[in-house]
């Protein structure tokens, strides 16, 4: 005869077999800041590893349990996550994972992946390049029945205020006249050294570092575009920040933005465009911001779709 002591022991599971004090279903039950490897495509195709942070939830849909099965998303995040490429059907099985571990529990399950994409970029004229991140958050969700994913990247750029380009060039007119008078013959020589010189350029517009938040939504059928979405977005805004450059690409770069001068209305539709023309993307939100340097507080604008009950009508500023 077995001892007591080595007697299969049977441990109590309070979320299963215990009855809530307070009964009710609730709308989301589950869990936040998992850290898990995902692998997601670089600039050149190639599939490459970056630390993500997960939730995973589901609804707790019957009144008289006390829980879910949290150990369950997490075994269905770290075994489907952590093994392929990021992809429609990936999030797919994975949420159908988590309702099938929770059948008679739950109709409806989410999952959000955060992570910094690192891409390698080229200078603008010299043989340079360098590493610049972009923070990307992926949603999937699947509710009775219903799969729909959304991608949420943030991209930098430099904005030059239209404005203040007009301001400075009025400037530098008044400077030019009260140095070189009217009806006088001006020598070349002399108008190009002035050019070149800080008492000719006595004024330039304020420019800032500026940030697109572009939230999009698949549309069915479609792979996950996070770079190509990510060049779009830079190539429609011309001005993407840079990372390792030489004079040649620092002077180029002051070359766009004074030739891309612009509010922070005109880059919210610059991206506005160019995503309501991508047959993967049924819905948008663009949030366009500059962190002014003239002023303590920052100019924003937002564009969307205008789907009937899409972001326009769901999410603020």
């Amino acid at each position: 005869m077995q001892s007591d002591s080595n007697r299969m022991r049977v441990m109590p599971d309070i979320a299963a077999d215990a009855t809530p004090a307070v009964a009710g279903p609730l709308d989301w039950v589950g869990m936040d800041r998992i850290d898990v490897p995902v692998y997601v495509s670089d600039d050149e195709g190639a599939n490459t590893r970056l630390a993500a942070r997960v939730a995973a939830y589901v609804n707790l849909a019957r009144p008289d349990v006390r829980g879910i099965h949290m150990s369950r998303l997490y075994q269905h995040v770290d075994q489907v996550l952590a093994t392929e490429p990021l992809s429609p059907c990936l999030l797919r099985r994975a949420l159908r994972e988590f309702l099938d571990s929770h059948r008679d529990l739950s109709n409806r399950a989410m999952l959000r992946i955060e992570f910094e994409h690192l891409l390698r970029r080229r200078a603008l004229v010299s043989d340079n390049s360098g590493w610049k991140s972009y923070p990307v958050v992926i949603s999937a969700s699947l509710i009775n029945g219903a799969f729909a994913i959304e991608v949420q990247v943030d991209v930098a750029y430099s904005s030059t205020c239209p404005c203040s380009a007009a301001l400075a060039r009025q400037l530098i007119q008044e400077r030019f006249i009260a140095d070189f008078g009217h009806g006088k013959a001006l020598d070349h020589d002399a108008v190009m050294l002035w050019l070149g010189s800080e008492r000719g350029i006595c004024a330039t517009p304020h420019s800032q570092r500026s940030s697109a938040r572009v939230k999009v939504k698949l549309a069915a059928g479609f792979d996950i575009p996070i770079v190509e979405l990510i060049d779009r977005i830079e190539d429609a805004l011309r001005t993407p920040v840079q990372t390792a450059v030489k004079r040649e690409d620092e002077q180029a770069f002051a070359r766009l933005n004074g030739e891309n001068l612009m509010f922070c209305e005109d880059a919210a539709r610059r991206i506005r465009d160019i995503l309501n023309d991508d047959e993967r993307i049924s819905d948008f939100h663009v949030r366009a911001e500059h962190y002014e340097s003239l002023h303590p507080h920052d100019a924003v604008a937002v564009a969307s779709k205008g789907v009937a009950g899409g972001y326009a009508d769901a999410t603020a500023p």
